[in-house]
C-alpha cells in the first residue's frame, strides 16, 4: 500500500477534508478530528490527512485538560494498546486506527506511536512511520534503538542526509557504541548507493558485490559521502580517484566524483573541467549534469564575492558587478537548458523565477504558465503568476489566480500563508481594505508572528492604514 496524495482522494472525502481543514483553522478541534478520522478509516494511506489529524490532536491536547485528564487518558489507553497489538497480525490498518484513537486522547503516547510505526511498516507507509518516530525520538533523544529506526525510516523517504546527521550526533555522545557505529556505516553506504542511482539494487537485479567491488572501494565511497569531510580525507580521495582514472578513463562515475570533490575544495575550474569531460562523452542529454555545472558556476561567483576585500572603497561596486554577472549567467544557462529539455517543467519553473528576479515579467508569465502543468510546482507557479500580474497592476487577474491556488491548497502551511498574504496585499492595492483585512486575519488567528501581519491587523483596528 503506497501513501497517497490529496489529489487521489475521492470527491466526497475531499469535501470532508476541506470541512475538516476549516474546522481546524477555527479551532473546532473535536469536529476536525472526527472528520479526519472518518477519511482515514477509508483511506489509511492518506499521509496529508493524517498529518492534519496529528495537528488537531496536538492542538486539542495543548488547549487544556491538565494532569488529571492526561492520567485518565493514559489509563484508558492501555486496553486499546493491547487491542491494537492483537489486530496487528491480521489487520494492520485496524491497528493503525486503534493507535489514532489513543493519540486522540494523548498525542504524545509512546505506546501509540510505536503501534503506528509497526502498522506503517506492515502497510508500507514510510512517511507515516517517520511522523511517529520523530515524536518518539523527541521524547527519548538518547534512545539508540529509536534513533536507528528513525534514521532508517528517513532514508526510506529519501532524507538520507538528515538520517546520517541524526546518527552522527548521537554517535558523538556515545563514541564506543558499536551498534551505532555500524548503523552509521550502513547508512553512509546506503546514501552512496541512493545518490549513485543504482536502481539494480532496488529492482533486485544487482548486489552490493557488483557495486562495491572490494572493501577498500567501499570505505572510500563511504568517506566520500560523509557530510563533513576533513581536508586530508578529501585530498586522499582525489589522489586515489585520479590514479584510478588513468586506468579507467571512461569511468564517468569516477569523473563526477572528482568534480564534486574539487567543488568541495573550492577549486571550481578543475571541477568544471571534469564536468565538461562528462559532457563531451557519449553520455547523451543529462539535465542533472547541466544543473550540476550551473550550481558549480554559481558557487564560483559566490566564492569570488566572498574573497573581495570588504574594506576596499569599491567593494560594494565589485559585489554588485559579480551579482549582475551571476544573474546573467544563471538566466542564459537556464534558457539553454529549457531549449535542450523543452518538456521539463521543473526547468520552466526555474526559468520563470530567474526572469522574475531579472524584471523580465512578460517572459516570467510565459514560463510560469507552462510550469503550472507540473503538479509539484503548480501552486508555487500560480503564486508567482499572481505576483507578475500584480507588478503589471493587473489586480483582477492576480486575485483570480491566488483564489484558484487557495482552492487547491488544502493544508494550512507556510505556502498557504504566503498565498493568503499576497491576496490580502492585492486586495489592499485595489482599495478593498475590508476584504484585505479578512485575509490578513486568517493568518493572524494562527500565526501572529508571520511577517508584518500583526502590524497590519493592529493598525486596521486602531483606525490607521494597514
Amino acid at each position: 500500500m503506497a501513501e497517497k496524495s490529496l489529489n487521489e482522494l475521492p470527491r466526497d472525502l475531499r469535501g470532508l477534508f476541506t470541512k475538516g481543514s476549516d474546522a481546524l483553522q477555527r479551532e473546532n478541534l473535536d469536529y476536525a478530528i472526527n472528520l479526519f478520522t472518518q477519511i482515514l478509516a477509508r483511506e489509511p494511506a492518506q499521509y496529508e490527512v493524517r498529518k492534519a489529524l496529528r495537528t488537531a490532536q496536538i492542538k486539542k491536547a495543548g488547549s487544556g485538560g491538565g494532569f488529571f485528564k492526561k492520567m485518565m487518558s493514559s489509563a484508558g489507553s492501555s486496553p486499546l494498546v493491547a487491542k491494537g497489538h492483537m489486530a496487528m497480525g491480521k489487520n494492520p490498518a485496524e491497528a493503525l486506527q486503534i493507535a489514532e484513537q489513543i493519540l486522540n486522547g494523548d498525542p504524545n503516547s509512546s505506546a501509540a506511536h510505536k503501534l503506528v510505526v509497526e502498522a506503517s511498516a506492515a502497510l508500507e507507509l514510510p512517511r507515516t512511520a517517520v511522523m511517529s518516530l520523530e515524536n518518539l525520538a523527541r521524547n527519548s533523544p538518547k534512545d539508540r534503538d529509536v534513533a536507528i529506526k528513525f534514521a532508517n525510516a528517513l532514508a526510506d523517504t529519501g532524507q538520507t542526509g538528515r538520517a546520517e546527521s541524526i546518527l552522527a550526533d548521537l554517535y558523538r555522545s556515545f563514541p564506543d557504541d558499536n551498534d551505532l557505529a555500524q548503523a552509521l556505516k550502513d547508512l553512509s553506504a546506503r546514501k552512496t548507493l541512493d545518490e549513485g542511482g543504482y536502481q539494480a539494487l532496488a529492482d533486485g537485479t544487482g548486489s552490493y558485490r557488483d557495486i562495491l567491488k572490494d572493501k577498500e572501494e567501499a570505505i572510500s565511497l563511504e568517506q566520500q559521502n560523509r557530510q563533513v569531510k576533513t581536508e586530508d580525507v578529501t585530498e586522499r580521495l582525489i589522489n586515489e580517484y585520479e590514479t584510478r582514472l588513468q586506468a579507467e578513463p571512461k569511468n564517468l562515475k569516477l569523473i563526477r566524483s572528482l568534480a564534486e570533490l574539487y567543488t568541495q575544495k573550492k577549486q571550481f575550474d578543475k571541477a568544471l573541467g571534469y564536468y565538461e569531460m562528462i559532457k563531451s562523452s557519449d553520455v547523451g542529454a543529462d539535465a542533472s549534469l547541466d544543473r550540476n555545472i550551473a550550481d558549480t558556476m554559481v558557487r564560483k561567483f559566490d566564492h569570488q564575492a566572498a574573497q573581495l576585500d570588504s574594506s576596499a572603497p569599491d567593494h560594494a561596486d565589485k559585489v554588485a558587478a559579480l551579482e549582475a554577472e551571476k544573474q546573467a549567467y544563471q538566466l542564459a544557462e537556464c534558457q539553454k537548458r529549457a531549449e535542450r529539455f523543452p518538456t521539463d517543467l521543473q526547468i520552466r519553473f526555474e526559468l520563470g523565477q530567474l526572469c522574475f528576479q531579472a524584471g523580465k515579467i512578460g517572459e516570467a508569465i510565459q514560463e510560469f504558465q507552462k510550469a503550472k502543468g507540473n503538479p509539484h510546482r503548480r501552486i508555487a507557479a500560480m503564486n508567482f503568476l499572481a505576483q507578475c500580474f500584480t507588478k503589471r497592476k493587473m489586480f483582477d487577474l492576480a486575485t483570480r489566480t491566488l483564489q484558484e491556488a487557495l482552492k487547491e491548497k488544502l493544508i494550512f502551511d507556510e505556502e498557504k500563508k504566503e498565498l493568503i498574504y499576497n491576496l490580502g496585499g492585492v486586495l489592499d492595492a485595489m482599495g478593498k481594505k475590508d476584504e484585505a483585512i479578512k485575509q490578513f486575519e486568517l493568518i493572524y488567528e494562527v500565526d501572529i508572528n508571520y511577517r508584518d501581519i500583526a502590524a497590519k491587523v493592529d493598525a486596521f483596528y486602531a483606525g490607521g492604514q494597514s
